[in-house]
């Protein structure tokens, strides 16, 4: 037999020992009484700990061994029916019809002026959150997840784009997977891949635990408040609607009512069960940024007294742009094996001391202060919420002592069988627990062409022709173009048309920029070269220059050479506070010259080394020959030179009465450091994956003019301190702030692009940092070369002003306040106070502010920018 034959065939044969041992089982539909299907309903097979569910007709169906099986079908605001099964050598035909769902009013005895019962039931779930959390040492399961996704409406400029692209409207793109989950205390998970399959994608890369290992036993649940929060009563109101019977068990239906509605809170029913104290089900509702999503889960008691989630339904929907869509996701859990907590001893009734009578031997019982206590407090058969709280707490702090790296939040674990990709339609039809759709069946079908191109970018191998190459069209200097020489080897010309731009130097410029990358050894090495060309029309002048740079990427370090050099216009500030598009409007339109330049032939040389996340260290040297640049052109659409004067070329500052400066040369050295020094974790694989936002970044800056080397003629020392840091405060509030101080050791000599530079604006355009830059300070009015402090502070609200509406929230609009300071030796005290409005047509923000000098007030302004929510890079 020859040795491919032999590997197709042990290939084949393996395949076949991952299909299940059983060729029979039970299927049929899950219907109301009046006939409607019931999509999505649970099936658990309670013998197995095997779950399944329907599909969105209703059908379900499940592979069995043959035996007696116990099969319990359950449907949130339905009566659960359960039944016994006998599995033979043939597929159960067997419908299920469920009836409404009777709730019974019991009575309760409160305290006090009549509470709600379902207040009691919340406060003693709550308190036993932390119990449900701790119940097992670890568990292993079995999930099957499907995701369904569908464009339903784009923008009409975009749909041919769109569908060149590959993604067409009203189609499924669908991805499953089956996995096998390790989950072990205090927060290890486990995921190992079995089979995966998607559209067009066959790399497997999405992780279904990413959405059913959050649990509503936590305060928050992807940052929105869970009904069991501790602190759930100062964000919602609960109504106890009745309870009902199901085998052994009494469940209670409480309402869940946001006091406020709006982003990051739920809204719908919670059921809850009696003594126990744990979640049965729960189909709840909420919104992020406005997008609605619903949220249905059913729990099954998967080991003695152990309520755990066997289904999860999330669905996903909303406009935004032009753009509408809906994606489903649905997870079913079975397989269960849990190992329990045998530490962990839960007294037989817990007393809500809020609404109920507390025994006068219970009320003695003191908190735990040792070992003693702690044993002693674990054997009582009745607590307190407030005494049970206080011995899972201690039991629990117990158990981290023992953990060997308390600096990792979370360790998580993700690998992929080899053989998970390569499964074929009847494996999937064997595993599947719910019936494709279809238009899933047709997204399946769809050719899958853009895996292939993936995997000959990553091998570097193109054996299949896969990978289009565009030939080259002397148009796509003006439109731009984008040229794959080889699988890791791109061209890139940026269109140069939308790089023409204006002002009072060059008048009107045109600027060509390209990109060749090359990216070797798996993709770790980048090696690039950026060339740029400028002409400006009315200084008759052309300028280019090029950046050269290497790049290595190994085991979380990464290092950084470039070298940099040209003939080229720079402004006074390097870190171009005004982009050109926006001097060139503001010109042209309005007579407003903001943007200041000058002439630049030079020489750079830099290195950064980033050792870990935590640290990067960067310096640089730059020789450099500066040119005083003066206004050619005084055009403008819409102001004569009468009216609104051009102002020249050169800013104006309180500190140099004259800014413009004779030829000259500058050597200057800059060397920068960031560090975080608090370092936070999740494993991820065995490997460390950073959480950068819990620390905060402080950063160290020289800068140094040396003279009399290569003629230069600066000699200066500037040192400067600073510090980021953002942290959430409350339910989806904010606080960012980043400060700077700063001060010049020497200025013995140098020139005013030399001054340290604050980030001002002028324009109705705000900066892509909130909390990073001035909203109407003059750009160069109080740059210095003496001693400075600067600081934004920027803060958002859940709810402020507008935002106590409930449409408003719904809307995903956010309210932000935010503080700007600066004081420099020479300057008055200059600070701004502002207001926004974020999220304004879910990518806008409008921003009012006023600026004051010392304590009297200069003007009010009105800004727009790009919401909070697109983080955008300022490199």
């Amino acid at each position: 037999m020859h040795s491919s034959s032999f590997k197709h065939l042990l290939l084949f044969t393996l395949v076949l020992l991952q299909f299940p041992l059983f060729g029979q089982g039970i299927r049929g539909t899950i219907k109301s009484r009046s006939g409607e299907p019931l999509p999505f309903a649970s099936v658990y097979i309670t013998n197995l700990n095997n779950g399944s569910s329907s599909n969105a007709t209703g059908q379900y169906e499940i592979r069995l061994p043959a035996g007696d099986h116990t099969v319990l079908v359950k449907y949130i605001g339905y009566e659960a029916q359960q039944v016994q099964v006998e599995i033979k050598e043939d597929w159960v035909e067997r419908n299920f019809s469920l009836g409404e769902q009777s709730f019974a009013l019991k009575e309760v005895q409160v305290k006090g002026k009549g509470e709600d019962p379902a207040y009691t039931i919340m406060r003693k779930a709550i308190a036993k959150k932390k119990y449900h959390l701790l119940q097992y040492d670890s568990y292993k399961m079995k999930v099957y997840v499907k995701g369904t996704g569908e464009l339903t409406n784009a923008p009409f400029f975009l749909k041919k784009k769109l569908k060149e692209e590959g993604v067409k409207l009203n189609e499924a793109y669908t991805l499953e997977s089956v996995s096998e989950i390790k989950f072990s205390q205090p927060n290890k998970l486990e995921e190992k891949v079995i089979s995966i399959r998607t559209s067009g994608d066959n790399k497997g890369s999405i992780s279904p635990m990413s959405f059913v290992n959050e649990s509503f036993y936590k305060d928050k649940v992807v940052d929105m408040i869970s009904p069991l929060s501790k602190s759930a009563f100062a964000y919602y109101r609960f109504q106890y609607e009745g309870s009902f019977r199901e085998g052994d068990i009494d469940v209670n239906k409480i309402k869940v009512t946001p006091r406020s509605r709006g982003d990051n809170v739920f809204e719908g029913y919670i059921y809850i069960i009696e003594n126990y104290w744990a979640i049965h089900s729960l189909d709840l509702q909420t919104s992020m940024m406005g997008f609605p999503i619903k949220v249905k889960q059913n729990f099954a008691e998967v080991a003695p007294a152990v309520w755990m989630p066997t289904t999860h339904q999330y669905t996903f929907s909303g406009k935004v742009m032009g753009f509408a869509g809906e994606f489903k996701y649905l997870a079913s859990c079975s397989d269960y094996q849990v190992v329990l907590n045998k530490k962990l001893v839960a007294p037989k009734e817990i007393i809500d001391e809020k609404a109920e009578e507390v025994p006068a031997a219970v009320a003695a019982i003191k908190p735990p202060k040792n070992n003693n206590d702690l044993e002693m407090l674990a054997n009582q058969d009745k607590l307190t919420r407030k005494q049970f709280r206080q011995l899972i707490l201690a039991q629990e702090k117990e158990a981290l002592k023992e953990q060997k790296q308390p600096e990792v939040v979370s360790e998580r674990r993700y690998t992929v069988d080899k053989l998970a990709t390569k499964r074929d339609s009847a494996y999937w039809d064997s595993v599947r627990p719910v019936p494709l759709s279809t238009k899933e069946l047709k997204g399946y079908q769809r050719d899958d062409s853009l895996a292939q191109v993936k995997s000959a970018e990553l091998t570097g191998k193109d054996s299949t022709k896969v990978i289009k190459k565009k030939k080259f069209n002397p148009l796509d200097v003006v439109t731009g173009g984008n040229y794959r020489l080889s699988p890791r080897t791109r061209l890139n010309i940026e269109p140069t048309f939308a790089n023409v731009y204006y002002n009072t130097v060059e008048g009107y410029n045109v600027n060509l920029t390209g990109r060749l990358r090359h990216q070797y050894d798996s993709l770790r090495r980048t090696f690039e070269v950026a060339p740029t060309f400028r002409y400006g029309f009315a200084s008759d002048d052309f300028y280019a220059k090029a950046r050269v740079s290497h790049q290595v990427r190994r085991a979380g370090k990464s290092h950084l050479v470039y070298l940099d050099g040209g003939k080229f216009v720079e402004q006074y500030n390097d870190e171009n506070p005004i982009h050109p598009h926006i001097n060139t409007l503001s010109t042209l339109l309005f007579r407003r010259n903001y943007m200041k330049i000058y002439e630049k032939t030079f020489a750079q040389a830099g290195y950064e080394y980033k050792p870990s996340v935590w640290l990067k260290v960067s310096g640089q040297l730059e020789w450099a020959q500066r040119n005083q640049l003066y206004n050619t052109t005084g055009h403008s659409y819409f102001y004569t030179d009468a009216k609104r004067a051009f102002t020249p070329s050169t800013p104006d500052n309180i500190e140099l009465e004259d800014t413009g400066f004779p030829e000259h040369e500058a050597l200057v050295l800059e060397a920068n450091v960031s560090y975080r020094p608090l370092q936070r974790y999740r494993m991820y694989n065995g490997r460390k994956i950073p959480l950068l936002e819990k620390s905060p970044e402080l950063l160290l800056q020289y800068r140094k003019g040396i003279a009399g080397i290569l003629g230069s003629d600066v000699d200066f020392d500037q040192l400067q301190l600073g510090i980021n840091h953002g942290f959430a405060i409350g339910v989806r509030g904010r606080l960012q702030f980043e400060l700077r101080g700063g001060t010049f050791l020497n200025n013995r000599s140098l020139y005013f692009m030399d001054y340290q530079h604050f980030d001002g604006n002028r324009t109705i355009l705000s900066s892509l940092k909130p909390a990073g830059a001035f909203r109407l300070l003059d750009y160069y009015q109080y740059s210095t070369n003496n001693s400075y402090f600067s600081g934004h502070t920027h803060f958002q609200f859940r709810k402020f002003l507008l935002t106590h509406i409930p449409e408003v929230r719904f809307a995903g609009l956010k309210e932000n306040v935010f503080f700007n300071y600066l004081k420099t030796q020479q300057s008055p005290h200059y600070y701004e106070v502002g207001y926004s409005l974020d999220n304004v047509f879910r990518v806008l923000r409008i921003e009012a502010a006023a600026s004051f000098s010392d304590r009297n007030f200069q003007e009010l302004g009105f800004r727009i920018g790009i919401a909070t929510i697109f983080k955008i890079s300022t490199n």
